[in-house]
């Protein structure tokens, strides 16, 4: 796996995680845990965040990091 898609994972990931973690935050009062974990509606949301975050979080995070070092040479 190259350099851009294992940088794309992990901040797409990190971030696609970190708003299941805070959708399912903000929805604990309304929803107990274990109602929004079988929840289909949960999976299809998490795997929303997490392919978003991938490719075009992720994306456009590497496209601003080149640019920031093709700017530092």
């Amino acid at each position: 796996m190259n350099e851009r898609w294992k940088y794309q994972l992990k901040i797409g990931g990190l971030w696609g995680v970190l708003m299941i973690v805070f959708s399912i935050l903000f929805t604990l009062k309304e929803k107990p845990l274990e109602v929004q974990l079988s929840s289909p509606n949960f999976y299809i949301r998490s795997l929303v965040y997490l392919l978003a975050g991938t490719f075009i979080l992720g994306y456009f995070n590497w496209k601003a990091k080149k640019k920031a070092e093709e700017n530092k040479k």
